[in-house]
């Protein structure tokens, strides 16, 4: 059996001997649920090995450096600091938090979404929320609940595509209430990068890179974890994979049916970032502000001016938008943000911003898109897929969580939960 590479730090691999292949608990994916899975096992004294099929840990939690910046082209708020463990591991590894609150409900200067505009949008989605609460329309189905031929119907999708990933035709509307009844309205931000705080959180943990799991064989009295690159042995397993990844059948578990299904009730809806630099007349505007491109369309942007200061903006797709955005991809995305923030602020624009980076999730072949959201009638699902059909495999991930998945703080927290249960 051929070894396979293992580290004790999160970069870089070491070789080690095929009689180190057996552990007590392999955990399968290195985002933060795998990660806060593995990290409390080791704690516990356990033998732990992290298996990410990437050349990174991290997952969906990605910090890019480029230019001398930090540029998070994954997951960048801690949602819900109230409540968010990340901001006591923050702490612990000396990374500063950014609390200055998002400002997604403004338009900075009014540009192409006027005051008025955006008071008639605001109470169209007040009173779609209070439909969904107070009169929800049967089936389940958030969009069963806009009102026909609405200015604000499209910009309503539109937002949830931000938030969900994807329109609300395909939204649970008990899914989205769980959400959003657990959530405050606490966002911070990591100057250094989200992703580079979750990978810090690794440090010291044994983990297999570029080593993606193909099959567990459940037969024998220990669990076989079969990769490219040998064969694992372990007591449990803990699986942290994307819903995306095990409906596909990436990795071969006989058995477990039921979970499977349930991670196809839970697909990942598509939310993608783009970085673009400001080379010139970056002072011009304000720090931190916000911009949405086209209120009318769901194919647009919502854009934070200068984050941090710095001389950058960064644009977020969502659901329909960030499906053809990854169809135009990253040039043709950044063409795209180019000349819809001309529209905004001028053409002068047009010469002072450029690439910097970005992200494209539906291509990430170990994850394949964003964050989880139930199907109508399938808000059960993130149970199903949370209850062990074997004692020796758990499932951990945001969507997992009841009530705070599409989170890095949902996914980490169920990454402990589900060790603490191998442990009882």
């Amino acid at each position: 059996m051929p070894a396979i590479g293992i580290a004790a730090q999160p970069f870089g691999l070491t070789r080690v001997s095929p009689s180190m292949q057996q552990f007590d608990v392999i955990v399968v994916g290195g985002g933060a649920a795998g990660i806060g899975a593995a990290r409390s096992l080791s704690d516990a004294g356990k033998d732990v090995l992290l298996v990410e099929a990437d050349t990174r840990l991290g997952g969906r939690a990605r910090t890019e450096h480029v230019e001398g910046m930090a540029l998070d082209l994954g997951a960048g708020w801690l949602h819900s600091a109230e409540h968010n463990p990340w901001v006591e591991i923050a702490a612990l590894h000396g990374f500063a938090l950014d609390r200055t609150l998002p400002r997604w409900r403004e338009q900075w200067r009014e540009a192409g979404f006027s005051q008025l505009e955006q008071r008639d949008a605001g109470k169209a989605y007040d009173a779609f929320e209070s439909r969904l609460r107070n009169d929800p329309p049967p089936g389940d189905r958030a969009g069963a609940a806009l009102v026909p031929n609405s200015a604000w119907s499209v910009w309503i999708d539109t937002i949830s595509g931000f938030v969900n990933g994807v329109d609300t035709a395909k939204l649970s509307i008990a899914d989205y209430l769980a959400y959003e009844d657990a959530a405050t309205e606490t966002d911070w931000r990591v100057p250094a990068g989200y992703g580079a705080l979750v990978a810090a959180q690794a440090s010291g943990l044994r983990t297999a890179l570029a080593t993606p799991v193909t099959a567990i064989d459940r037969s024998g009295a220990r669990l076989m974890l079969q990769t490219p690159r040998g064969t694992l042995e372990a007591e449990q397993a803990i699986v942290t994979v994307s819903t995306d990844v095990l409906a596909r059948g990436d990795i071969a578990l006989s058995g477990h049916d039921e979970v499977l299904h349930a991670a196809a009730a839970l697909p990942l809806g598509l939310a993608d970032k783009l970085f673009l630099a400001v080379d010139q007349g970056a002072d011009e505007l304000e720090a931190n502000a916000h911009l949405l491109g086209d209120p009318r369309s769901a194919i647009t942007a919502s854009y934070t001016l200068r984050p941090f200061g710095s001389p950058v903006i960064e644009a977020m797709f969502g659901g329909e938008g960030a499906r053809e955005m990854a169809a135009r991809g990253l040039h043709g995305a950044a063409d795209f943000a180019i000349e819809e923030l001309c529209g905004l602020l001028g053409g002068k624009w047009r010469r002072r911003l450029r690439l910097l980076a970005g992200s494209a999730w539906s291509r990430e072949t170990h994850i394949r898109g964003g964050y989880s959201h139930a199907l109508p009638g399938r808000a059960g699902a993130r149970q199903v897929l949370a209850t062990p059909v074997d004692a020796r495999i758990r499932f951990a991930g945001e969507a997992c969580s009841a009530n705070e998945f599409s989170t890095v703080h949902g996914a980490y927290k169920a990454g402990v939960a589900a060790a603490r249960a191998l442990l009882r």
